[in-house]
């Protein structure tokens, strides 16, 4: 009997330990710092993602004017050339992925399918353009109008995650200017 209370206090104390180390390492998780460099990639691809945006919507207004189909390639590769230096700014956000804050990891998890479903409209209207996809008039500007959707979407969502980690950062600096007592505390 005694052998069984001693397990059971071990196997207790064993749970209480694991409970604790979980409950610290999510606080320290939370209380990650934002990672310099992520913040500068991801104002770097709000930068992209705007123009990315520019480049949709003008695309998309094409749709009410007539314009030569030469105007149109023009247009959609040098979009193509913007969402590829965007990926590749995606690419370098994944890279730094391990020392991003949990807000930055949210950030970049988030930026991916985006980019991929704009990536996609994009190569459908170059598809179209050169003849390798037949498809309608209606189909072609409904590639547009997604294409401009995502891109505005993308563009948003973007400028609000450098918003947050622009406002968390000042919250951060008068906090401490404030000496105001930190989270537990």
């Amino acid at each position: 009997m005694n052998k069984r209370k001693s397990i059971a206090g071990m196997g207790t104390s064993v749970l209480l330990l694991t409970g604790f180390l979980v409950a610290s390492s999510t606080v320290k998780a939370a209380d990650a710092p934002d990672s310099e460099q992520v913040s500068k990639l991801l104002s770097e691809a709000k930068t992209m993602a705007f123009q990315v945006k520019e480049d949709a919507v003008t695309m998309e207004s094409y749709t009410r004017m007539t314009l030569s189909l030469d105007a149109h390639k023009a247009a959609i590769t040098q979009m193509r050339e913007h969402v590829n230096a965007l990926g590749r700014q995606v690419a370098k956000l994944k890279a730094a992925r391990g020392e991003a804050s949990p807000w930055q990891k949210t950030a970049i998890d988030r930026i991916s399918p985006f980019l991929d479903e704009l990536a996609n409209y994009t190569y459908a209207v170059m598809d179209r353009l050169n003849g390798e996809q037949r498809t309608s008039m209606a189909e072609y500007t409904d590639y547009l109008e997604a294409n401009a959707d995502y891109a505005t979407d993308l563009a948003a969502m973007i400028a609000d995650f450098v918003d947050y980690g622009k406002a968390k950062q000042r919250m951060e600096r008068l906090s401490g200017k404030l000496e105001l007592p930190k989270k537990g505390n």
